[in-house]
């Protein structure tokens, strides 16, 4: 039955997002259902919870899916279909509210599922994988690369996060610069730890030859 319900969860997910070029497609939730999977195994949480939340969490994402956001209708009716019981339904909807990047509104989940479900999510962020999802959604969303007279706006609430307009290059002093020291387990910390230095090392080089020093 498990491996039944996570097969056609990723046929699911396949369905959805085979047309999305904007770094939230199906191969990003694939990362973060795998990514998922090992953090939750290293820190004893419910796999199966974890795996289902991870693959479920964009489907009905407030950028992607903004009619279906407020009562996961995409993730409910999967779910209901495969027989899910209302208690692991209620459970799976939490976790994949408390996932997203609010900016100074973002939450703790509850849950140490929870939290391997937003720690994966956080990890496919950054890092080289993380960079390219982050030009890719700047480009689709005609951002600049980079403006050195627009300056990153710290310290932002969900509100203003999902509002601002900036540039693609912004967006790692805004966010991703953040994602490592919000991450929630020992596994994700540590897997953390060599994407950010990768990513601030990507980020010096990219402004010393946008000024001509390399």
């Amino acid at each position: 039955m498990d491996q039944t319900i996570i097969n056609d969860a990723i046929d699911f997910v396949r369905s959805i997002f085979k047309d999305d070029f904007s770094g939230h497609d199906y191969y990003h939730t694939l990362r973060v259902y795998k990514l998922a999977t090992r953090i939750a195994e290293q820190e004893h949480a419910e796999v199966l919870t974890v795996q289902l939340a991870a693959l479920l969490h964009d489907v009905d994402d407030i950028k992607l899916s903004p009619q279906t956001h407020a009562n996961k209708d995409n993730a409910v009716a999967f779910l209901k279909k495969h027989g899910v019981t209302d208690a692991m339904i209620k459970t799976v909807c939490e976790i994949i509210g408390e996932v997203s990047f609010r900016g100074t509104d973002s939450v703790v989940p509850q849950t140490i599922e929870g939290k391997c479900v937003q720690d994966a999510d956080r990890l496919d962020a950054i890092g080289a994988i993380g960079i390219a999802r982050t030009f890719a959604f700047g480009g689709n969303h005609n951002q600049a690369i980079h403006d050195p007279e627009i300056k990153p706006l710290l310290n932002m609430s969900a509100s203003q996060y999902r509002n601002h307009v900036s540039t693609t290059l912004n967006h790692f002093y805004e966010k991703l610069f953040l994602l490592a020291d919000m991450m929630n387990t020992a596994t994700a910390k540590e897997i953390a730890k060599q994407r950010h230095e990768y990513m601030q090392g990507y980020v010096a080089e990219f402004l010393a030859e946008w000024d001509g020093v390399r």
